[in-house]
Parts: structure tokens; C-alpha cells; sequence
């Protein structure tokens, strides 16, 4: 297949995106290509998958000649967008002024414009990547992918509509200075002749309306060479296993009921492999022939786990309070969140189930009202329209025309989303005082981005002159209580997933939150399928469960892969272990 110089691939996450881009890239150098794979991603794996520690300049994969990759690590980019804004002015300003100059660094706003700074040299620069024959960009999960696409846009309009002083974003020379090469990274993304977008998904409803609505919004973006990747397609064969026909059957459905826009792209498809894709060999795999199957055997599995109703009664026992499910994107949090509210809502509590993800499905989960939980989601349009009126009923009483237009313009940022969510946030965990709150989080880059605000919040309402909400001080210290809060670490039993969670754990940790219980999702081998392929994969999520249940978490669930979809609320109930 012949590929332009620039490949994107995004998609829901989960779905195969690091998998798929480094396959390719491995395809492509051993055919004799220099390539170079880029990740985006705030939680990158690229150094597990490629088995080779990578940092932020190209580094060569071992065991493959040609293939190079390299993380874009969001804090060490902030950190020198931050030194590259702040140096020039220590020694000549006073130290007073260095410290505010700092402050109006260190949020994550400037993370995050920091990071794409660096994607946008990769992107917009030739020259940064004049070395190799192809880049491929492994993007973050798709709610920060699309923001990451819009940013070129988003940043050039505020420029260009900037009147002078500074925003959140530090002295605006800052960016000013970006603004040619911005042009170029949005040229580069829209053009067909360089630069093409696969979308990946599974044959699973939930990631083909993903990649349907990502296809729509590139669209609008500029962006039409698109490819579509079906990762793991599976075949049942001539078996009779209740769990093969189940699966064969699901994407079968899925695939059949694919919008049409997205049916209508190239469509490349790669089979269900029965082991993981860390390494070269297993990466081989991927464009390869299929493995060579076993026969099914009895799984000596010893004790497994428990299933989830154990961890309801335990949250029930609260009486009320914070429920967050947290993990990489692709692990079923949506699912679980949902499955923990409806458990609970059928036992007579009251309920709400919320969702802080930009890419969010809970709705869809659903299926329709139940008793006794209400549904709600953070609209950023909407957070971003009541801060905005606040800040300037507040802060642009006593301002003169000149500075009621700056003030307009700092507002106009996109910082200025990130704070409004976060303040919705920190109301909706408030509410946890008297009922349940069930919240289902975004992907762990984006959640641990929205976690660090709390220390960083006050300097923001201190520049606005925004009120800080009694919620938004209580929140740090309701996160950090267990009788209040619990958090819920949701994984899969394989390497990727799993070592992710356990980073995740760590990162919570250093701001003072201990996890309550890992859930431990779709598990073929507590599944009871004697399928062949799918024993065989059964077998490789052992040591997996094995480290998280003895290692890892305080208390763990395992979840057995569902033959019935877990929608709707006896699909959801299920998961217990009963309809």
C-alpha cells in the first residue's frame, strides 16, 4: 500500500492506535524507509509497544534499522515553552515579577500549548524532519486528538483577534512568533498529497460512532484523505462456543449498521490476534499471517478474582458520596460507571452518573431513563459562556473601553475552557454531599491535567477576579477523603493496559488520593470460552490478573467478557453476575 510522507492515526481509545502506527511504521522501514513515529498522546505506551526507551528526539527502535521514535512529553515541553518565555527576562526584571511571570505559566493550559508546540515544528517545519521518509503520528485518544487538530486554528484566531497585553498564556509574543509556522501546520494537515488520517476502530458500535463523528469533524477541519483500519476482526469459525459465536456475532452487527460516510472510505481490515501487540514479532503479526492456533484445553486457572457485586456492596455501604472510574481510554469505564449507577439506583439510592470525558458515551450505554438516576454531562460551550459572563459582570464593572477589550480577549482564550470545566466539575463532585455521584472520567492524560487544576486554580481567580466557589475549595480535600470519594482504576488484563493503570496509580498518589479497588474488565478467560483462539488469549491475561489481584490493588474485580452487549439496564446488571 502506498502511504503519503505524514500519517495520522486517531480513533476511540483502545482500539489499536499505538498497535497500528507502530506496525506500519515497522512495515515501512523494512521495506527501506527511514520513518519516524511521533506520539502525542499525554499517556503514551510507544516505548513498551517498540521495547526501546524513548525520549523527546528521535531515537533508533532496536531490532528494526530505519525506525525511529520519539514521545512528546507534555511537562518537559511546558517546562522549556516556559524557560523560553520567562529567561530572557531574570536579571532584568524584579524578582517579584519573574514569580507572576511564572505563575501564569504553570497551569495546564500551558501544557498543553507547549505540547503542541512541539507537534507543531514536527507538523509545519520540514526541516525538523528532513531526515525521514515518513511520519507517523500516534495521537492521543480522540476527544484530545480533535482539540489537538483544532489548535492551529483555535490559537490563530486568538491571535490574530489579540489586542495587546497578556493572557494565560504568558506574553503573547510568545505566540506571535508561531503564527507563520501554525499557517503552515494547518496547511499541512488539509493537504492530500502529504498528509493522510486513518481513523481506527473496532467492530464495535461504540468505536465505529467515534470514528463516524472524528470523520465528521476533520471534515469540517479541511481534513478529507481519510483511511478507515478495522482492528481485530474476529471469525468464529465452524465452533459451536457461546462466546466465539457471540463475538463473531457483535461485529457482525456492528459492521453491517456502520454509518455510511464511514463505510464509503478504504477500509483496510486486521484479524483478532490471541496475543498482545508489545514487540516486533507480535507487531509483525499484525500485517502477517495469522498465528497458528492450539486446540482448546482446560485453563488451570486457580483462584480467580471476584466479580463486581462484592464492590457494589462496599460502595453502597457509603451511603452516599463520589464514585470515579478512571483508566486508559478503550478499558470500559463508561461501562463500568454506568454499570455502578444502575446497580445502585435499582437498590433505591439516589443517583446521578456524570461524565467529565469530551468523547463521552454514557447516554448511548443507557439506553434510556431508569429509576432513580439522573444523567448529567459537563457541556463545555455552555461552562465556558457562564464563566465568561461572570468574569466580566465582575472583574469589567469598573474598566475603562481599553481594558474591558483586553479583558474580552483573555477570555477568548482557550484556557479559558479549561477552567470553566474544571469549576463545573468540582460542583458535580459537591453534590455527592446527599446522593451518589457516579463519575465517569476522561482518558488518564486529560483526567490527571484536570486533577492538577485544583493546585493551579487559585492563581486563575486571582488574575480574573472570578469568585473561587465553596465547591472548588472543598475539592481537593473531598478527592482525597475516602469516607467521601472512591476511586475505581478500570484495566484490562493485558501489559499495555495495566502497566498504564499502575502509572495512573502512581500519579494519584503524588497528589494525595489512594484508589479504593481496580476493576479488571472483559476478561475472556474468567469468560469460560473454549474457542481456541480465544482460550489461547485467555491464557496470556493470566499473569496480568495474577500481578494486579496480588501486586497492585488494594481489592479487585474481575468482569468476564459479556455475551450480551452490557447496555441498557439488564445488560448493565449483568455484569454482577445477574439480570
Amino acid at each position: 500500500m502506498d502511504h503519503t510522507r505524514t500519517l495520522f492515526f486517531t480513533g476511540k481509545g483502545g482500539v489499536g492506535k499505538t498497535s497500528l502506527s507502530c506496525a506500519t511504521g515497522l512495515a515501512l522501514a523494512e521495506a527501506g524507509r527511514r520513518v519516524l513515529i511521533v506520539s502525542t498522546d499525554p499517556a503514551s505506551n510507544l516505548d513498551e509497544v517498540l521495547g526501546t526507551e524513548l525520549g523527546q528526539s528521535p531515537t533508533p527502535v532496536a531490532g528494526a534499522p530505519g525506525l525511529f521514535a520519539l514521545n512528546i512529553d507534555p511537562e518537559a515541553a511546558a517546562h522549556d515553552y516556559r524557560e523560553r518565555m520567562v529567561g530572557p527576562y531574570r536579571g532584568i526584571l524584579p524578582a517579584a515579577a519573574i514569580a507572576s511571570m511564572e505563575e501564569q505559566f504553570s497551569g495546564a493550559c500551558t501544557v498543553e500549548i507547549a505540547a503542541f508546540d512541539e507537534f507543531a515544528k514536527l507538523l509545519g517545519d520540514p526541516a525538523a524532519t528532513a531526515d525521514f521518509d515518513h511520519v507517523i503520528f500516534d495521537t492521543a485518544p480522540t476527544g484530545h486528538t480533535l482539540r489537538l487538530l483544532t489548535l492551529p486554528s483555535a490559537w490563530t484566531d486568538f491571535i490574530a483577534s489579540a489586542t495587546g497585553g497578556a493572557s494565560c498564556l504568558g506574553p503573547l509574543a510568545g505566540l506571535e512568533t508561531q503564527k507563520a509556522l501554525y499557517a503552515a501546520t494547518v496547511a499541512q494537515l488539509a493537504d492530500p498529497a502529504t498528509t493522510t488520517v486513518v481513523l481506527v476502530a473496532r467492530p464495535e458500535t461504540a468505536a465505529l460512532r467515534e470514528a463516524e463523528r472524528t470523520r465528521r469533524e476533520l471534515a469540517e477541519l479541511g481534513v478529507g484523505n481519510l483511511r478507515l483500519a478495522l482492528n481485530g476482526v474476529f471469525t468464529a469459525g465452524d465452533s459451536d462456543d457461546s462466546v466465539a459465536k457471540a463475538m463473531e456475532w457483535r461485529g457482525t452487527e456492528a459492521l453491517a449498521a456502520m454509518p455510511g460516510g464511514l463505510a464509503s472510505l478504504p477500509r483496510q481490515q486486521i484479524a483478532f490476534l490471541p496475543r498482545g501487540t508489545v514487540g516486533l514479532e507480535a507487531l509483525r503479526l499484525m500485517f502477517g499471517a495469522p498465528e497458528e492456533t492450539v486446540e482448546a484445553v482446560s485453563l488451570p486457572v486457580g483462584t480467580l478474582p471476584p466479580g463486581l457485586a462484592p464492590l457494589i456492596d462496599g460502595l453502597e455501604a457509603m451511603g452516599h458520596g463520589v464514585v470515579m472510574t478512571m483508566g486508559k481510554g478503550g478499558v470500559g469505564k463508561t461501562t463500568l460507571a454506568a454499570a455502578i449507577a444502575v446497580a445502585l439506583a435499582a437498590r433505591g439510592h439516589a443517583v446521578t452518573l456524570s461524565t467529565t470525558d469530551p468523547a463521552a458515551h454514557v447516554v448511548s450505554t443507557l439506553e434510556g431513563r431508569i429509576a432513580g438516576l439522573d444523567v448529567a454531562r459537563i457541556d463545555p460551550e455552555a461552562e465556558v459562556e457562564a464563566y465568561r459572563g461572570e468574569v466580566l459582570a465582575k472583574a469589567g464593572a469598573g474598566l475603562d473601553a481599553a481594558g474591558h477589550a483586553m479583558l474580552e480577549e483573555d477570555l477568548r482564550s482557550p484556557c479559558t475552557e479549561e477552567i470553566a470545566v474544571f469549576r463545573a466539575f468540582a460542583r458535580t463532585v459537591e453534590e455527592g454531599r446527599d446522593r451518589f455521584v457516579i463519575l465517569d472520567t476522561a482518558p488518564t492524560g486529560h483526567t490527571i491535567l484536570l486533577l492538577d487544576a485544583a493546585e493551579a486554580y487559585h492563581r486563575e481567580v486571582m488574575r480574573t477576579q472570578a469568585d473561587m466557589p465553596e465547591s472548588v475549595r472543598q475539592l481537593l480535600p473531598r478527592l482525597r477523603d475516602p469516607a467521601f470519594t472512591r476511586i475505581v482504576i478500570v484495566t484490562l488484563a493485558e501489559a499495555t493496559p495495566v502497566h498504564e493503570a499502575e502509572r495512573l496509580g502512581s500519579d494519584l498518589a503524588r497528589a494525595g488520593i489512594a484508589p479504593h479497588a481496580w476493576v479488571i474488565n472483559q476478561s475472556l478467560l474468567a469468560s469460560g470460552t473454549t474457542h481456541p483462539v480465544l482460550a489461547r488469549r485467555g491464557r496470556y491475561e493470566l499473569p496480568f490478573i495474577r500481578r494486579v489481584a496480588d501486586s497492585l490493588a488494594p481489592r479487585v474485580a474481575l468482569v468476564p467478557w459479556q455475551a450480551e452487549a452490557p447496555v441498557g439496564r439488564r445488560g448493565l446488571l449483568s455484569l454482577l453476575g445477574g439480570g
